[in-house]
């Protein structure tokens, strides 16, 4: 206990609270398509390739706008950031209450349901931003335990679907943004950690590096898969075990609150234990687990447990990757994070899509599992051989941060920062 009162006394804890706050409204925002799906396909009599494509495009949207919200982040600051896009977030929904009356409506309403899911970089280095380099891991931890919106979402937009109809859950959406914006510009101050005055080109320098480009692989598979996961599991109990819509909802968040609330662990294991080597047991974990759930299909129980030791892997190895991202770029932690967000978020929109072609044109959800089993196991490959350099430049053995950091090796024609 006092060592967690060590770690909050060293930062600012209400701009950490406001950030997971944020991001817990943004989650649970984001996935709201996916967890009305069950009400959205009978109302439009969905294909499975059809359902996937639904619940893939929130997923893509969201992606895409993260690079561009932390960009903006760097020249407004990531407090004004946060408020824009809530503001942006209330006016989607508002959308989604109105107008969605076709199957083009919603793909519509998914690309301004990304919106929520652009809020990740931001509210990552927002929250760890007062945070010296040996407690960011945790820090980023406890903010991106905001996934527990997700959990959220499942279990409550079915329920209200049920009773107010699945569009009006969006107008409910819109009046609920409204508290996160209200602690954010009461509680939390923008931090001092990132040079105001840097290039344009300093900011994407994470672009043109091979590191940046793993980072976002690896993520693809932790936040990729426990994202997309979370979008099409609420389909897939409904489909496979013929579970009510309420119930299909309820199953999906025991997952899902595991995968957020491990995210935490993850980065306080990742601080003491390397985020490399996290990661390892990690990916380790997620492929053997996603290759079970596949062949477990006529099990509820057994597949629920599978994938609730799955989920608590995906969100140990979210931690475990942004404990390692500040150690990586110190000065550009907000649109590095954003970048390799935004990369790797795609990662989630293969799941439901892969899900929805494998059960349309095979019979069968087992290849989409088996999928991204392999996917994993590569990328585990992957980091092992590129640690070996992260160990020798910029990260002590196994990934954790150095007592004296090094700044890492500077893209030629980048100019010095004038703060670390």
């Amino acid at each position: 206990m006092s060592t967690f009162k060590s770690f909050l006394r060293s930062g600012h804890s209400p701009t950490l609270f406001a950030a997971f706050l944020y991001f817990s409204f943004s989650c649970c925002i984001w996935v709201l398509n996916g967890a009305m799906a069950p009400f959205i396909g009978e109302t439009f009599n969905l294909t499975p390739a059809e359902k996937g494509l639904m619940l893939s495009v929130p997923i893509i949207a969201g992606a895409l706008m993260r690079f561009p919200l932390g960009i903006l982040s760097q020249y407004i600051g990531r407090k004004n950031a946060t408020l824009v896009e809530m503001g942006l977030i209330a006016v989607a929904m508002l959308f989604g209450f109105f107008f969605v009356k076709s199957f083009n409506d919603l793909l519509a309403m998914g690309v301004l349901l990304g919106i929520a899911g652009a809020s990740f970089g931001v509210a990552l280095s927002l929250g760890s931003g007062w945070f010296p380099p040996q407690h960011k891991g945790l820090a980023m931890g406890l903010v991106g335990a905001g996934n527990v919106g997700t959990a959220v979402s499942v279990l409550v937009a079915p329920p209200l679907a049920q009773w107010l109809g699945w569009q009006s859950v969006y107008g409910v959406a819109a009046g609920a943004i409204l508290l996160p914006m209200i602690v954010m510009i009461l509680f939390a101050k923008e931090p001092p950690d990132v040079d105001s005055h840097a290039s344009f080109r300093e900011h994407i320098a994470c672009l043109f590096e091979k590191d940046g480009w793993v980072f976002s692989l690896i993520y693809g598979v932790t936040f990729g898969g426990f994202i997309g996961l979370i979008t099409f599991l609420p389909s897939y109990y409904y489909d496979q075990f013929g579970v009510s819509k309420v119930q299909a909802g309820q199953l999906t968040m025991l997952a899902a609150f595991m995968g957020a609330a491990v995210r935490i662990v993850g980065g306080w294991i990742s601080d003491r234990w390397g985020g490399v080597n996290t990661l390892t047991l990690v990916l380790l974990v997620v492929a053997v687990g996603l290759a079970l759930v596949g062949f477990s299909s006529a099990s509820l129980t057994l597949t629920t447990l599978l994938l609730i030791v799955t989920f608590a892997a995906l969100g140990a190895g979210n931690g475990a990757l942004f404990q390692l991202v500040p150690l990586r770029w110190p000065t550009s932690t907000a649109v590095a994070g954003s970048m390799i967000g935004e990369i790797g978020a795609l990662g989630g929109g293969l799941v439901p899509n892969a899900m929805g072609l494998s059960k349309q044109y095979l019979g069968t959800y087992l290849w989409g599992f088996v999928f991204f089993a392999v996917l994993s196991m590569v990328m585990l490959g992957v980091m092992r051989v590129m640690q070996i350099r992260w160990t020798r430049t910029w990260a002590e053995k196994g990934g954790r941060a150095r007592t004296t950091p090094s700044a890492p090796a500077k893209p030629a024609g980048a100019r010095t920062t004038a703060r670390q």
